[in-house]
């Protein structure tokens, strides 16, 4: 029989055995990192990875080579080639740019290494006063409304529309499961795939999902909005709930929120929004009037680590009745090891996991509230507004560029355009985009997508990032037309 009364007694064999070396290391990784944030906008947006990183060729590590060896290969084989959001001309994807300060949150949030599933912690009253400062900054009720974050706007719309499903089941749903309900909900054509997985998620299946057309400006179509819900009420099904969109991913559309928020009172229908990225425009007292009738809304998801910079992965949910909330997610069958008590660290009721899926849960609420502590509302704000800004503009040089065409209205900070030549096929030309969109990425020069309006290939520039200079844009547009002239067919 093996002896191990020696190894009970033993110190961590995970913590620093010499913490003076392991401080010196831990300092040069993060200057490490800072230098990483500091010097990123002079090198390249993107880089092709090369085919050793891809390989995955590497054995599970047996034995652990130290910390100063790792350093060396982040280093070398992960910073050179991330994604390139930290980038002041990544504009292809509605990422976050991140902040240095944020380095500093991200440490503290691995320090505390803090399960927020529940128990009573400072942690858990952090979460609770940026759930509170959201609230005051949406117009929610304070002592009614309820919160909780989460991963991302996906994982808050799964859970909105299942708040939505209480409500219209009486939660007998939790039960019998969505029995016999006919449930159905609607959004616009434009809205994001997640809505309609959090349907198929739900069990109600994307079929469940009505595709509301959209007008000019790309927002919901209102009218055929309340002839849908009429007919499928007259063909004996159960609508139940209205997801709108309050910056859509193609173009930036904001959809008709008072005249949605009109017919779900008159139709007993739940309005959720979809701000992943374009909710926290509030925060922005020249954008906030667009936003008029989210304060009346029923539930609202979004993002931190998009328009406010926040680090990966960080979103929230918002709910006007927090008991309905609470019903949906809270225990239905007492088990003996989530049980609260009144006082101790088993204390403070009501946990977040009460609202939600995850008994556990990282601190991610920490990167949110530092933000908003160090910087503040009005400098976020004026981040914010300063991309619209910039977004501007460049719809108006587009304008101005007869090689250009402006594909969509610049709602907010998303221009969408496209490379015209006469004499070339729609095909061609749709190639053409596409092409010239995949060079920019591929030489380093910016990093836009490509998305499809109207049947055409558009190159879609998305500007959430606090870097972007106008210096930025100008060189996106000579490349473009560079790149144009390059590959004519």
């Amino acid at each position: 029989m093996i002896d191990f009364s020696a190894e009970i007694d033993e110190p961590s064999l995970l913590d620093p055995e010499d913490w003076p070396a392991f401080r010196e290391q831990a300092h040069m990784a993060l200057d490490q990192a800072l230098d990483f944030v500091q010097q990123r906008p002079q090198q390249a947006v993107w880089r092709e990875l090369p085919d050793r990183i891809k390989a995955l060729d590497q054995e599970v590590p047996i034995d652990g080579s130290g910390m100063s060896s790792v350093l060396d290969e982040v280093a070398e084989d992960i910073l050179p080639y991330s994604l390139g959001n930290t980038h002041p001309r990544f504009w292809g994807w509605v990422n976050g740019s991140g902040t240095a300060s944020g380095l500093v949150s991200q440490m503290m949030i691995a320090a505390l290494n803090a399960n927020l599933g529940g128990r009573d912690h400072a942690p858990i009253y952090v979460e609770r006063q940026l759930i509170r400062w959201m609230h005051e900054l949406f117009g929610f009720p304070l002592d009614e409304a309820s919160g909780t974050v989460v991963t991302g706007t996906s994982s808050a719309t799964l859970l909105g529309l299942s708040v939505a499903r209480q409500r219209a089941t009486a939660g007998e749903w939790r039960k019998d499961g969505n029995g016999q309900y006919g449930l159905v909900a609607y959004t616009s054509a434009q809205s994001h795939v997640s809505v309609s997985k959090a349907m198929e998620m739900m069990g109600l299946g994307s079929d469940a999902l009505r595709s509301v057309p959209v007008m000019d400006d790309f927002s919901m179509n209102c009218d055929l909005l309340c002839a849908m819900v009429d007919e499928d009420r007259r063909a004996g099904l159960m609508p139940f709930a209205v997801v709108s969109t309050v910056g859509s991913v193609n173009t930036g559309a904001i959809d008709d929120l008072p005249a949605i928020n009109r017919l779900c009172r008159e139709s007993g229908l739940w309005h959720h929004v979809d701000g992943a990225f374009g909710a926290l425009a509030i925060l922005a007292e020249q954008l906030k009037p667009r936003l008029d009738g989210i304060s009346s809304a029923d539930s609202i998801a979004f993002d931190f680590h998009k328009w406010l910079h926040v680090g990966y992965a960080a979103g929230c949910l918002l709910v006007r009745d927090g008991e309905v909330h609470r019903q949906t997610f809270a225990n239905s069958h007492a088990h003996s090891y989530l049980q609260s008590e009144k006082s101790g660290i088993a204390g403070g009721a009501p946990w977040p996991t009460d609202y939600g899926i995850d008994l556990s849960r990282g601190f991610s609420a920490l990167g949110a509230w530092f933000q908003l502590k160090e910087q503040g509302v009005t400098r976020l704000g004026r981040a914010i507004y300063r991309n619209c800004l910039q977004a501007e503009w460049l719809g108006a040089a587009v304008e101005q560029d007869p090689t250009l065409q402006l594909m969509a209205p610049v709602n907010l900070n998303i221009v969408c355009f496209c490379f015209r030549q006469p004499g070339l096929t729609d095909d061609e030309l749709n190639q053409l985009n596409r092409r010239i969109v995949v060079e920019l990425q591929c030489r380093g020069i910016a990093a836009p997508s490509v998305t499809e309006l109207f049947g055409c290939s558009v190159i879609r520039v998305c500007i959430t990032n606090h870097r972007t200079r106008k210096a930025d844009l100008e060189a996106l547009l000579s490349a473009v037309g560079e790149l144009a002239l390059e590959l004519l067919p």
